[in-house]
């Protein structure tokens, strides 16, 4: 775990520069505005280890499969949201030395994220081999009002030196992804045009044929004064860059403008590239940086004001969940139903920026609560209209008659996660998108949704696990056989007890909606059927069937459900046994003895508590979760938020505080040691879960938010705002009381710790 960032409320700061650390905060200082997102590599040339990483939403490559024995029915390729053309670019000459921070001694450095105004700011002095003396300071961001744009200011100061000046502001597509099976450069070059100071780099990817132009306009002043700089061009293949130089005496401060823009053939026809680009660096060029840096401020500030969460009296927790908040809202804004948010987002290319089952379980309760309803009905839509690659997948498996199984990983609705414990075992991704329609509509009440869309989905999900299970003579029930559960340190177990209880839930809840829908709309329904070929007397009995025989392994001595068959076959040894020098396991244990030990790498058993959580009474939840957390390495980012809303609702306010901390720091204090590789986005999502949902005990039960509150120790109080139904609550909780403003025109029923009150305006409950 490291412990480099420093504490504010608002602000991620790391102060002092050690190279060891750079790819980790090159992830943590990440910037993203949804359509296109950087990580934080420096403008000007580094030589030391870094992941150069931009990035442009719904741009990606099926990068060819490497396995070293192929299984019938694995995907051809992993998808990969692509390294694209490096904007940033500001190469620095003093003299006949260049700037580098790797080659420098750096004096003093800080960087700064600023959250409330969405920026990335850097400040530093470098001393060169030389002895010269250089101060810098830069900002700049990816604009939320404009998502195509994003802008630089880098400023120069010559403190003990007159010299001149070297700049190359340049675009750079000459790139490749680092997680690229073979080597391989996926872009090759279009076109390239250089005007004064405009340059356009238009690339294409292969395969896949989309097509990015970025263009990039340069200002230069001197000691705040316009200087005509005559740029001169430089091209090469796939680079473009505008060369000028300036004498500076000892003293002055030279500033760099630099305005950038991402346009792509997803969102424009491609003879239409360049001229968008050029309009899109014209505007940004007028209004200038301070302009649009104002109108990023205010709009972040609008942002805030619908999502934060204030926590008083712990500082580290609220940077924290601030850091969560700031990053999902960078990664996903949810205009655009073609796209969805990858586990690591804008921020790194491991899990190749593709849709996981992540999306639907932890990401839609945060967007349902902090953003206008149509952003989650575009994250319900994203897969609706994948539906029938689904439907295709399941038949490469074997599956017949419409059954659909959802991508474990995907792009563009096709499988193609090619580990194959992953690709044809962990299936229980189908459950988490039943349970996202589910939720939605529990939330919404927009119960449209399931006659127009949602029936369709539901049905081929059903059909799924109706011919994905067996029937068992010798226990007379139905059973899982050979699957992986949300625990991947298990592989091919059977009757993975979430596996069988989310397929069985996902049966009946179809069996719920197309009652629903057929008493509603009749037509609606038969027209659906008819589309689908719904045998309705045999399926539903069928379906029916499984749901009341379904098999689920438990331990009456021990009062638990088991995770799979044979779990206690395991040498039940807990993680505080552990030395401290073989964990991380993933990162120390060879594969086979991480899948023989008893060890969990998330919540699985609890997974099912954490949906399910109505069925059982506090007793049962107190044995499985005292059972299992001891058993559980936490290892996967999406484990300890799911832990810590269930440790709140046992009142365990110790273990509840420590998960939270736990998903809230994870990237901040790199808890996993893998920071490096991007930002565990998806997971964020669940640190607001821990709050809400955690220590605020929000539910939604008979279409009425429920409140049971719960305070840690060390804090004062925290407070958040909720969208529920066309309503706005403040919700605050200290050890005082419970205070609900309610900012709608109309009155809202709640229930705090039990008991129903009405809303109009203002309701404080004292404890």
């Amino acid at each position: 775990m490291k412990n480099y960032i420093q504490k504010n409320e608002w602000n991620i700061i790391e102060e002092d520069f050690d190279p060891h650390l750079n790819k980790i905060s090159e992830s943590i200082f990440s910037l993203g505005n949804g359509r296109m997102g950087q990580r934080a590599n420096f403008e000007e040339h580094y030589s030391g280890e870094t992941l150069q990483g931009n990035y442009v939403a719904g741009v990606y490559y099926p990068d060819k499969t490497r396995v070293g024995w192929w299984k019938n029915g694995y995907p051809e390729y992993f998808a990969k949201v692509l390294n694209a053309a490096n904007w940033i670019g500001l190469d620095i000459t003093i003299g006949d030395e260049r700037l580098d921070l790797f080659t420098c001694k750096v004096i003093n450095f800080k960087r700064i994220l600023n959250m409330q105004s969405g920026y990335l700011e850097r400040l530093f002095t470098a001393e060169l081999k030389s002895g010269k003396q250089v101060q810098v300071n830069t900002k700049r961001f990816c604009s939320i009002t404009s998502d195509e744009i994003g802008a630089i200011r880098y400023e120069l100061i010559a403190l003990n030196f007159s010299e001149t000046i070297h700049i190359n502001s340049f675009v750079d597509g000459d790139v490749k992804n680092q997680d690229s099976n073979y080597d391989e450069k996926f872009w090759e070059e279009v076109s390239s045009e250089i005007t004064d100071d405009e340059a356009y780099l238009t690339l294409k990817t292969k395969k896949t044929g989309f097509d990015v132009c970025t263009g990039i306009s340069t200002q230069i002043l001197l000691n705040g004064e316009n200087i005509n700089s005559d740029f001169e061009p430089e091209k090469k293949e796939k680079f473009v860059g505008l060369r000028t130089s300036v004498n500076l005496n000892q003293g002055d401060a030279l500033t760099i403008f630099k305005f950038a823009t991402n346009v792509s053939s997803e969102n424009y026809e491609r003879e239409h590239l360049l001229k968008t680009a050029n309009a899109n660096i014209t505007e940004a060029a007028a209004k200038g940086f301070e302009t649009l840096l104002k109108e990023q401020s205010d709009a972040w500030v609008e942002k805030w004001k619908e999502s934060d969460i204030v926590i008083e009296g712990d500082i580290a927790a609220q940077q924290a969940i601030r850091f969560n908040i700031f990053q999902l809202f960078q990664t996903y804004t949810g205009k655009d139903a073609r796209l969805n948010i990858g586990p690591k987002g804008f921020t790194g290319e491991k899990y190749g920026g593709s849709t996981y089952w992540d999306t639907e379980a932890y990401c839609v309760p945060f967007y349902l609560a902090t953003a206008p309803q149509e952003v989650t009905r575009n994250l319900l839509l994203y897969r609706y209209k994948q539906l029938d690659k689904a439907i295709e997948n399941a038949e490469k498996l074997g599956f017949k008659n419409g059954a659909a199984l959802y991508p474990m990983v995907t792009m563009n609705g096709e499988e193609c996660h090619n580990e194959w414990e992953i690709t044809f075992e962990e299936i229980h991704r189908n459950g988490a998108i039943a349970y996202a329609i589910f939720n939605y509509v529990r939330y919404t009440n927009d119960e449209s949704y399931l006659k127009d869309y949602g029936l369709e989905v539901l049905i081929g999900i059903a059909r799924f696990w109706s011919q994905r299970v067996n029937w068992s003579a010798d226990k007379q029930k139905y059973v899982m056989l050979g699957v992986t559960g949300p625990n991947e340190y298990e592989n091919n177990v059977n009757n993975n007890w979430y596996t069988n209880t989310i397929a069985a839930w996902c049966m009946q809840y179809a069996l719920e909606v197309a009652e629903l829908v057929k008493a509603n709309d009749p037509q609606k329904f038969a027209e659906m059927a008819k589309i689908v070929s719904l045998d309705e007397a045999a399926e539903f009995e069928l379906w029916q069937k499984i749901v009341d025989n379904m098999y689920y392994p438990e331990d009456e001595n021990l009062g638990v459900f088991l995770q799979q068959d044979g779990y206690l076959d395991k040498e039940q040894i807990l993680v505080s046994e552990l030395p401290a020098a073989d964990r991380p396991l993933n990162q120390k244990w060879s594969w086979d003895r991480i899948l023989r030990s008893c060890f969990i790498k998330q919540a699985d058993v609890l997974q099912g508590f954490y949906f399910f959580e109505d069925r059982f009474d506090d007793e049962i939840l107190r044995r499985n979760f005292d059972f299992y957390e001891p058993r559980t390495v936490h290892e996967s980012s999406l484990s300890p938020c799911v832990h810590a809303i269930l440790a709140a609702k046992l009142g365990d306010e110790k273990r509840a505080y420590e998960f939270y901390l736990r998903t809230s720091r994870l990237d901040l204090d790199d808890y996993n040691n893998d920071t490096e590789d991007g930002l565990h986005i998806t997971s964020m999502a669940g640190t607001w879960m821990s709050v809400v949902e955690g220590f605020a005990g929000m539910r939604v039960r008979n279409g009425v938010l429920h409140f049971n509150p719960f305070l840690p120790e060390k804090w004062n109080s925290f407070s958040f705002n909720i969208s529920f139904r066309g309503a706005v609550l403040n919700v605050r909780v200290s050890k005082e009381k419970v205070r609900i403003i309610n900012h709608s025109e109309s009155d809202i029923s709640v229930v705090i710790s039990g008991k129903q009150h009405t809303i109009q305006s203002d309701l404080t409950v004292m404890p």
